[in-house]
């Protein structure tokens, strides 16, 4: 695996560990402990996967989040759910740093396992779709078509349902139920996305229009 793929993933958990424990003031955390070694150990082995398996797709995922070819919308977008997972992250720790919240274990438990389920819907969606780059745009130079294979048999936004259950469960995890609340920030974010990327896609996929008749569910099967 290159060398930048590892800074950048090295870099992320350093700025995961240093927001949770600098801003709760302790290291004392079990919670934050077992997420991050759960989100980076699933995080780990998605990007080895993926560094054997589709390099293509991994330096697509090594993009910078602002492409010349991405519609100004989801600049914006990208960047409120920047801000907002930042500040999401900064409020949980903060709840652990002033006791806000009172989880019990076995729901902070059931949180991790969440982590790791949410991890394992993004590994589906990784596999199934060489596609799936950070940013909404059409790779035709990389000659893009429809995917309607794994978890997009399903669902026509998988990565986006293992997202949404990432933003559930790590509160939990976490033992926070301000970060809970603060999760419908996040979620309502990743709708306004789902919905606008859609669009783009009927638009501007061939093939899309099609696909998105046979699965009708976008985020959540049976509900939208």
């Amino acid at each position: 695996m290159k060398p930048k793929v590892w800074l950048a993933l090295g870099g992320e958990a350093v700025v995961f560990a240093l927001l949770l424990f600098g801003v709760a003031d302790t290291v004392r955390w079990g919670g934050a402990w077992l997420f991050l070694v759960v989100f980076f150990g699933a995080a780990l082995l998605i990007t080895l996967r993926l560094a054997r398996d589709d390099p293509a797709l991994l330096d697509e995922r090594m993009k910078p989040l602002a492409q010349k070819d991405q519609p100004l919308w989801d600049r914006l977008v990208l960047t409120f759910m920047f801000l907002a997972f930042i500040g999401w992250l900064v409020l949980m720790a903060l709840d652990a740093r002033h006791g806000w919240s009172s989880v019990p274990m076995a729901l902070q438990l059931l949180g991790a396992i969440g982590v790791a389920a949410a991890m394992a819907i993004c590994g589906s969606a990784f596999r199934a779709n060489t596609f799936l780059a950070p940013v909404v745009r059409i790779q035709q130079e990389r000659a893009q078509t429809v995917v309607s294979t794994g978890p997009y048999a399903v669902l026509r936004h998988p990565m986006y349902a293992g997202a949404l259950l990432l933003f559930l469960a790590t509160p939990l995890n976490l033992g926070s139920w301000w970060g809970l609340a603060g999760s419908g920030v996040l979620g309502l974010g990743l709708v306004v996305r789902t919905a606008l990327e859609d669009r783009e896609l009927h638009r501007r996929l061939a093939g899309y229009p099609e696909y998105a008749a046979r699965v009708r569910w976008r985020l959540l099967p049976r509900v939208w």
